[in-house]
């Protein structure tokens, strides 16, 4: 395995201003850098660059086609908290409790998903599965 010195998320939006405004203004990340085409956040311990969406067989899909391919996820102490941050700022959350932990999830202006998690519950996940292959 090469050594991974950076591990980011690339996002193709077509709504790029949108998407800057929320992920600059409405999420506060601050940015590494950005060009005409392309916007790098710090997001957490990875970068997150939102890039102009420029891949023809993208941009012809029609503007209601579903875009959730893939979920940003952001594990926070407190999803409660962090849920009703981010409903502050005029953002719909969907808060849901389950029996394996707390997400919150949320789109940005292109349809990418985005979700809190609790930590708590990530870690403990991570934990049952050591254990469970400690004990096969």
């Amino acid at each position: 395995m090469h050594n991974v010195l950076h591990t980011g998320q690339v996002l193709y939006v077509r709504n790029y201003e949108a998407c800057l405004d929320f992920y600059g203004n409405k999420l506060q990340l601050p940015v590494y850098f950005a060009n005409e085409a392309l916007t790098c956040y710090e997001c957490y311990g990875i970068y997150l660059m939102v890039e102009r969406e420029d891949r023809r067989d993208y941009l012809d899909l029609p503007a209601d086609h579903p875009r959730t391919f893939t979920c940003l996820r952001l594990n926070v102490a407190d999803v409660k908290a962090a849920a009703a941050a981010t409903a502050a700022r005029g953002i719909d959350v969907d808060y849901q409790e389950h029996d394996w932990g707390t997400v919150a999830k949320f789109k940005d202006p292109d349809g990418n998903m985005i979700a809190f998690k609790d930590e708590a519950g990530f870690l403990r996940q991570v934990a049952d599965y050591c254990h469970e292959q400690k004990a096969s």
